[in-house]
């Protein structure tokens, strides 16, 4: 499972093994100043079926790792059925605007990026 954690002034997004290979990606970092928001998503899979170029692994409801390019945004997505809730980080002056992580406790894991963040937590 895809892992969301602060080093020195970095988000950082882990995945694994597996996840690198469905995401055709590598881990992720971004500058914490980078983090607009972040807030706990009840359906990281709805959040991540927005219409674009997906570049990665998706089966509706049961997997989706990797980018997806919209009109308007880019998306990193790490969601699998077994994590099917999860936490959007929204992102300004990076690669992508949002990365939809799927995680066993979303408010835990958006309360330590929104600790460590310069915008705090974003409404739901």
């Amino acid at each position: 499972m895809a892992t969301l954690h602060v080093e020195q002034d970095q988000l950082v997004l882990t995945l694994t093994r597996g996840e690198k290979l469905e995401g055709i990606h590598g881990d992720l970092r971004v500058a914490l100043s980078s983090v607009s928001g972040v807030e706990v998503l009840d359906d990281a899979h709805q959040a991540a079926d927005i219409i674009g170029v997906k570049a990665g692994t998706r089966i509706p409801g049961v997997i989706e790792v990797g980018t997806i390019s919209a009109s308007d945004k880019t998306i990193f997505a790490a969601v699998h059925r077994d994590t099917p809730r999860g936490v959007r980080v929204r992102l300004h002056d990076a690669a992508h605007d949002e990365w939809i992580v799927g995680c066993a406790d979303p408010e835990s894991v958006a309360a330590a990026v929104a600790a460590h963040g310069p915008a705090g937590p974003a409404a739901s």
